[in-house]
């Protein structure tokens, strides 16, 4: 194979990494995009999965009014049959996601454990890989009609637990790509090609709906839709799998059975928990908000759909937008970070959002112009939140348990995963599935953890230079 030298180094080695291996790692975060921006956040789940196409026709008939649907925007129109039905998908769609968060946390620590002591990370990667493209293949055959809704949650759910998985043996890959002094700036490209992936899929959307190609009131256009992302993972997955060397497995990695992985990943906790307690209360924390931090991407565009009437269109923009609001936030971040410290800007990002939240249940009549407002204003502190979090984690990890640290820092996120989920459909049901009280049980899980992490003492930064 022809070596493209390059600036970074392989790790354990000080010959060059090629340039064509580090991109090959990245292209994998710019490939499986589509899922999040496209499918699951802006397009599919909101104008599709959880709109009138999934509604008894007669119920979906009650709620056309002039030849429009009617907006769910008003207490008279939150009342009817129509707007109750819709808040029902919606309250669904959150009992699905939190069983998707519970299989996340169960599976995913023990499996990303046995991955790291048999070596094969590729194999992991490569089988969950394939099962996020089945799901979405899958949704690509999901015609608008009520009796497929469940089997619609099914696949996001599905594609949202082998995605994290995969996500999981894919950052494990880190290793092969970068060193100690290249790891941010790998993991950086990975993140920034992440972004760029979703915004050009989003692009690519928005062009073939003003070009007439793509009509949001035909479900054939989501179905089609989801053809393309699947296409699109499995096109731009290629390169990690023929370009990035598999490592060495970890030689002090055990290798126990898969129950067994239980016990090995509770007894890190308990070690955490005697020898550095504000590590420990820090990953608790950080676990609690940034469930809410994912809650707000996942049901945000349901409330735009819901409660302010953004079309299909509508939210494919919002999406380009916010997108691009949270990769410039984020370039920003560090700066903030170095001169305010993590902490400081992570209470600042989360009360902002808590702020947006509350701004947005209490000023909904205000109408999409408010929407737009907080929602550019909330994907300006998203960025920030999750980039300090990383920083913050990195000030109070013991010299040398780094790799242990991080690895528990997934875990505890995803062991969270389930809370928002369940407060959201848990809102909806009992305001009588009205949508915007979703918002009520997002905004509860983060400023719970902005209160936790208010006790959590970072050390000083002098013992970590």
């Amino acid at each position: 194979m022809g070596a493209v030298t390059g600036v970074f180094q392989d790790a354990g080695s000080e010959q060059p990494v090629p340039r064509k291996r580090v991109i090959s790692w990245a292209m994998w975060d710019w490939a499986t995009q589509p899922f999040n921006s496209v499918l699951l956040t802006f397009v599919w789940v909101p104008s599709f999965l959880v709109s009138s196409f999934f509604l008894d026709p007669a119920v979906a008939q009650s709620g056309i009014v002039d030849g429009e649907e009617i907006d769910c925007d008003t207490a008279i129109n939150a009342a009817t049959e129509f707007c109750r039905a819709l808040g029902a998908l919606d309250a669904n769609l959150g009992w699905g996601i939190m069983i998707a968060g519970i299989l996340i946390a169960l599976l995913a620590p023990v499996l990303g454990q046995r991955a790291d002591a048999t070596g094969r990370r590729k194999l992991m990667l490569g089988i969950f890989t394939a099962l996020l493209i089945g799901a979405q293949a899958a949704m690509a055959f999901i015609p608008g009609v009520p009796a497929y809704f469940w089997f619609g949650v099914a696949m996001i759910a599905f594609g949202s637990v082998v995605g994290e998985i995969a996500g999981a043996n894919y950052n494990a890959l880190l290793a092969s790509v970068s060193t100690p002094k290249t790891v941010g700036r790998v993991s950086g490209l990975g993140w920034g090609f992440g972004y760029i992936g979703g915004i050009i899929a989003l692009v690519i959307v928005v062009g073939l709906i003003l070009s007439g190609v793509l009509d949001g009131t035909q479900a054939l256009t989501f179905q089609l839709i989801a053809a393309g992302a699947t296409v699109w993972t499995l096109l731009f997955s290629i390169p990690i799998f023929r370009n990035v060397p598999e490592p060495a497995a970890a030689a002090d990695a055990r290798r126990v059975g898969f129950f067994a992985g239980y016990v090995e990943l509770f007894r890190s906790i308990a070690r955490l928990w005697r020898e550095h307690r504000p590590t420990f209360w820090f990953l608790l924390a950080s676990a609690v908000y940034r469930d809410g931090l994912a809650a707000v991407f996942t049901f945000g565009t349901v409330i735009a759909a819901r409660v302010f009437g953004f079309g299909f269109t509508d939210l494919v923009i919002f999406g380009v937008v916010l997108n691009l609001v949270a990769g410039i936030s984020t370039i920003f971040a560090g700066r903030l970070d170095d001169r305010f410290g993590p902490k400081a800007v992570i209470l600042v990002a989360i009360g902002g959002i808590v702020g947006c939240c509350l701004t947005v249940y209490f000023f909904a009549t205000a109408g999409q112009t408010l929407f737009w407002i907080v929602g550019i204003v909330l994907a300006s502190l998203v960025g920030p939140a999750q980039a300090a979090s990383r920083s913050f984690l990195a000030r109070v990890t013991p010299i040398g348990q780094e790799g242990e640290i991080f690895g528990l820092y997934a875990t505890t996120g995803r062991a969270a995963s389930w809370m928002a989920p369940l407060l959201w459909g848990a809102f909806i049901a009992l305001a009588g599935n009205q949508t915007l009280y979703g918002i009520l049980g997002i905004a509860l899980i983060l400023a719970a953890g902005f209160v936790m992490l208010l006790f959590v003492k970072a050390p000083a930064r002098a013992t970590r230079d």
